[in-house]
């Protein structure tokens, strides 16, 4: 009984937790990751934040006229190394409160793959990815992310 008892610790924490986790609704928090997820052995992480963050941590000034009002920035590891995948074809769709849609190529960056999103109305934006990375697979990820 113990040992059944113990089986049956074990499969709730594997899957509750993942399950849980994949239930919370996302909020518009800033700074920290907006979503994670492992996608066939890579374990990828979104972080997205307000362009007054991106641009102070980068040491630079708004420009006029920026439309933008987030960036998105996503990160690659290898789920069992843990060293870093810094190359690939990355691409971000997003789709606001509205419907509308927004596509782009995440360039390379310092350690990420980053683009600029209006994200200017408040509610959930659906944030979905495909990316090839150097092994040849072409991954997915997707998430929900509340601007308020």
């Amino acid at each position: 009984m113990k040992k059944f008892a113990a089986v049956l610790a074990v499969v709730s924490i594997c899957f509750g937790v993942p399950a849980a986790y994949a239930a919370m609704d996302h909020h518009g928090h800033g700074s920290g990751a907006a979503h994670e997820e492992v996608v066939d052995g890579v374990k990828a992480t979104f972080e997205v934040m307000s362009m007054a963050e991106h641009l102070k941590a980068m040491k630079m000034e708004m420009p006029k006229g920026m439309k933008e009002t987030h960036h998105i920035a996503l990160t690659f590891k290898d789920a069992k190394t843990g060293k870093a995948i810094t190359q690939g074809d990355v691409k971000i769709k997003v789709q606001g409160p509205d419907k509308s849609e927004q596509t782009k190529d995440l360039m390379a960056m310092e350690g990420h793959f980053g683009a600029d999103f209006d994200m200017s109305k408040k509610g959930k934006y659906g944030v979905m990815a495909k990316f090839k990375l150097p092994d040849g697979k072409m991954r997915s990820a997707k998430f929900w992310y509340s601007v308020k």
